[in-house]
């Protein structure tokens, strides 16, 4: 290993690349602000309590991924594991407590200490959204909706959207109750974290890839058999909505997601492109409390990862955003022409140009080799006889044809041609 690669489970991100992610944050931007979205950002880290008390002190999350540190002042802080927590710390300074709807979605890069899998590192980036102040099943079907129209703005079609319904807190002690005898009686043969999660966090055995596992997950009873009744309305509306909008899906009983602070919906987005244990999105309608607050403040969203839609969309061959190109490439020969380069370039930019130029002493050839590498279609020549004729060489680079014009009317020139 190169003693200056970055940390394990962390990459640099190239400017090659760098087009491809300014696609997916920008094609959010776009999607989301139609549906009254604004753009919020959150700090990187948080205190600790912000994450414990939102995700659940029992959550595998806060048990074993939280990169967690003091400050000068003693105080615990934590990266950010996910983004919702943080969104909800920063509206409970509006006046979403009063039941007013707040529409945000955020981007960055989140932190998680465990061991990198296929579009996961310990630094990777998320794409998300909030609805926080009501709760409807209409809206969560819109969130859904959203989510599904962003995937195919970016090209991925065929994404696979499953759905459930984790109730509310007064279904929890029934349906745990029901779960708890079940895997009780043949958590002997289950893997040891199953072992764990039996008194922890038993819904998360449902959650469980381990194989061991999998035939005794799959035989379990329906839990949401005990849910009140209105929970159950709840989420047959939600199905209707997505139905009329023309939003494919399937349910599952195992979908529960990993945190504490769901309700109601849950769901999740998969493809077969990346196989169907890889999730490129996935959220539902939670309940956070946060310091200061007296009672829960209700929310849905969804969150994305922007490592793994790029592996969907590279896996279905979706169109590379092309790189940011120079419009036109100058060539400056000796110390007069490279400051008549640099001026017309600083007053092409201005117009909106991308110029790229050649501002040390170096040949021709050189510089003609920078010009091809750049990719420019066009390439404007100065030397000592052009400046002497008042004149510049503009070069068109897939032909080879070039014309001369003047100094007065190049700017003029370059601005409607290139």
């Amino acid at each position: 290993m190169s003693a200056f690669a970055p940390p394990p489970g962390t990459a640099d991100i190239f400017p090659a690349e760098s087009g491809s992610w300014r696609f997916l944050e920008s094609t959010a931007a776009k999607v989301f602000t139609a549906c009254g979205y604004g753009e919020l950002r959150t700090p990187i880290f948080e205190y600790t309590e912000i994450f414990q008390r939102g995700l659940g002190g029992e959550t595998e999350v806060v048990q074993k991924e939280m990169y967690t540190f003091e400050d000068r002042g003693g105080r615990s802080l934590t990266l950010r594991p996910e983004g919702t927590a943080g969104v909800m710390r920063a509206l409970t300074n509006t006046d979403v407590a009063n039941g007013n709807e707040q529409r945000v979605f955020y981007c960055g890069p989140m932190f998680r200490g465990e061991r990198p899998s296929a579009g996961r590192r310990r630094q990777f980036h998320q794409i998300g959204v909030e609805n926080v102040g009501r709760c409807a099943p209409l809206i969560d079907a819109e969130c859904i909706a959203m989510l599904h129209n962003y995937l195919q703005t970016i090209g991925i079609t065929g994404a696979v959207f499953t759905i459930n319904t984790r109730g509310v807190a007064a279904d929890r002690e029934p349906a745990e109750k029901v779960l708890r005898e079940y895997f009780a009686e043949h958590i002997d043969r289950m893997c040891p974290d199953c072992r764990t999660r039996l008194e922890r966090n038993i819904w998360r055995i449902l959650d469980c890839k381990q194989e061991c596992c999998q035939q005794i997950i799959n035989s379990a009873p329906s839990y949401i058999d005990s849910f009140s009744d209105s929970s159950k309305a709840y989420f047959e509306e939600v199905k209707k909505a997505l139905t009329a909008l023309e939003v494919p899906f399937k349910v599952s009983s195992r979908l529960v997601r990993g945190l504490d602070y769901y309700v109601h919906t849950v769901f999740e987005v998969t493809h077969d492109a990346l196989g169907e244990q890889i999730a490129i999105a996935g959220g539902g309608r939670y309940e956070l409390f946060l310091p200061g607050e007296k009672r829960p403040l209700p929310g849905v969203g969804f969150a994305t990862g922007v490592e793994r839609l790029l592996m969907a969309r590279e896996a279905l061959n979706a169109p590379v955003p092309e790189a940011g190109r120079a419009d036109c490439f100058f060539i400056g020969l000796g110390a007069e022409a490279r400051m008549k380069n640099l001026i017309s370039a600083n007053t092409l930019r201005k117009a909106g140009k991308n110029i790229a130029l050649e501002l040390e002493e170096r040949s021709f050839k050189a510089q003609m080799r920078a010009a091809n590498r750049s990719m420019a279609p066009y390439t404007v020549i100065r030397g000592e006889s052009e400046l002497a004729n008042g004149i510049a060489i503009v070069k068109k680079m897939d032909d080879g044809t070039q014309c001369e014009v003047s100094e007065n009317d190049l700017t003029d020139y370059l601005v409607k041609n290139i």
